[in-house]
């Protein structure tokens, strides 16, 4: 119940903020409308886009997450919530059940913009792509929360992006098969949950079979969430020094 009651409150607030809510739900589509003009090919734009899919929500989560409890921090709020029974645990999973919220939304709306007006053909089911697509933005909604804890001001926040986020990007095999990276990089990849989203999600574009190695990227992620949430509850604070 005091999730709940957390969550309500997030999202209460977010009703009073439409440039927020604009941002969050129609940013991912409109980078999507960019990169199929920018390929201005479906075939293209259809082997690119379900990876993109998955990092563009993953990134802006992080960062709308990360900034939005470091100001409920900063600004006294949090500590006056847990002077109440709410435990740490409660308080991050009413943020998590408030994102995760606008992060489906997010996540539907620009794949359904994808799939049916930009023209993204899929060999796989579509239902598999959302799953996937809404995981990797709770992902990034999870490691936001987490790393909050570890900043001071907005600024540093957004610091801790080429930190937890770009060598993510650079890694996941969305730019270079990750087989083909060196030993080094390569063993980088296996521990970061992105390269499990993309591998997912590739498997979509070029495969309509739900094999044991789809199931087992999706259940790495899910529990990378779920890890990053539980971190971010031991590492909580009242407020920032």
């Amino acid at each position: 119940m005091n999730a709940l009651a957390t969550a309500r409150r997030l999202l209460a607030q977010l009703r009073h903020d439409p440039r927020t809510i604009a941002m969050l739900l129609l940013l991912p589509t409109l980078l999507m409308a960019l990169l199929r003009f920018v390929f201005n090919d479906e075939r293209a734009f259809s082997h690119a886009a379900p990876a993109m899919l998955g990092v563009f929500p993953f990134v802006i989560m992080f960062m709308i997450t990360s900034i939005t409890t470091l100001r409920e921090r900063t600004s006294g709020t949090l500590e006056r919530l847990m002077t109440t029974p709410i435990g740490k645990l409660d308080l991050l999973f009413g943020y998590a059940l408030a994102f995760g919220v606008v992060a489906t939304a997010q996540v539907i709306i620009a794949t359904f913009v994808s799939v049916w007006w930009l023209g993204l053909d899929l060999v796989g089911p579509l239902w598999i792509l959302l799953v996937i697509t809404v995981l990797d933005a709770l992902l990034g909604m999870a490691i936001g929360l987490f790393v909050s804890a570890f900043a001071r001001t907005e600024f540093q926040a957004v610091q801790f992006m080429p930190v937890f986020v770009l060598p993510q990007v650079l890694l996941c095999g969305l730019f270079v098969p990750r087989g083909s990276m060196a030993q080094l990089l390569n063993w980088l990849s296996d521990v970061m949950p992105l390269s499990y989203a993309v591998d997912a999600l590739l498997h979509v574009t070029a495969s309509d079979e739900f094999t044991g190695t789809l199931l087992r990227n999706l259940v790495i992620i899910a529990c990378c969430a779920l890890l990053a949430l539980v971190l971010g509850a031991m590492t909580l604070r009242r407020r920032t020094p």
